[in-house]
């Protein structure tokens, strides 16, 4: 992970799983960011104690309230870090928060379809629309027009559950609603990687595997990749992206997915 070298990031979902263990590799990291933002729903809420451990131990980690189906709370998060970081952008925003719904395809409604969908594509949307302008500013900060996760990048947490050319694992888990939001969260990267590339930001869909987290034991079966695992490899590939990886969907040892 030598070459991802990041002065700010933000992760959302960050109290628990994969986005928790980010937050952890990142803290841990021999040259960390000046400034890590793990954003929650609830900061001070039962499920964030771990997350305000780390806090009371690294001052560059910063908890930020954030629902990410609320467009108010996404503008008021945004204000905030751009306050925290004062003069300078944010180098990388992963959007990780998700929710699934384990639901046969008989059995979905509107009501999940559209709790799903607006969690998991519509929140990516416009959090790289609010966080944009300091996107911006930290890749017009940083040397070299070439696109990579130390300049400025979203990393758009999706699945290969959400791929229509292998629709992975279908007899063990339908979740109806949880494949389409990713698969339009993966259409959403690819705009996002053609719309924001004159600004020198990289946009990626980026699949975690099947880990071992609180989604992904919900199956009843243990899913094989510990968080570690998981965060660890996918860090492993963020620092390797480069322009040509900008709007590809990848899994966490850098393997191409079929869309």
């Amino acid at each position: 992970m030598a070459g991802l070298q990041v002065r700010s990031v933000l992760v959302t979902g960050a109290n628990r799983g994969i986005g928790l263990g980010l937050v952890q590799q990142f803290l841990g990291m021999t040259n960390p960011p000046k400034w890590v933002f793990a954003s929650c729903r609830d900061p001070k809420g039962q499920q964030v104690q771990e997350l305000q451990n780390l806090a009371s131990k690294h001052p560059n980690l910063v908890i930020i309230p954030l629902e990410v189906t609320d467009p108010a709370s996404i503008k008021a998060a945004a204000a905030r870090v751009g306050e925290q970081l004062g003069g300078s952008g944010l180098n990388l925003l992963i959007n990780n928060a998700g929710i699934a719904k384990v639901n046969l395809l008989d059995n979905e409604t509107l009501e999940d379809m559209t709790r799903t969908y607006t969690t998991n594509t519509a929140g990516p949307l416009l959090l790289g629309q609010a966080f944009l302008p300091l996107l911006k500013k930290a890749a017009q900060g940083s040397p070299g027009s070439a696109l990579s996760c130390s300049k400025a990048a979203i990393v758009n947490m999706s699945s290969s559950g959400g791929s229509i050319t292998s629709l992975e694992g279908w007899d063990l888990m339908q979740v109806v609603s949880y494949r389409c939001s990713k698969a339009a969260l993966n259409m959403l990267t690819k705009c996002q990687s053609l719309g924001y590339r004159e600004h020198g930001i990289l946009c990626i869909a980026l699949h975690p595997g099947w880990v071992q987290t609180d989604m992904g034991n919900s199956v009843g079966f243990t899913p094989p990749l510990t968080v570690d695992e998981s965060v660890r490899g996918m860090l492993k590939v963020l620092s390797s992206l480069s322009e040509k990886d900008t709007g590809t969907f990848l899994d966490w040892e850098g393997k191409a997915i079929s869309w």
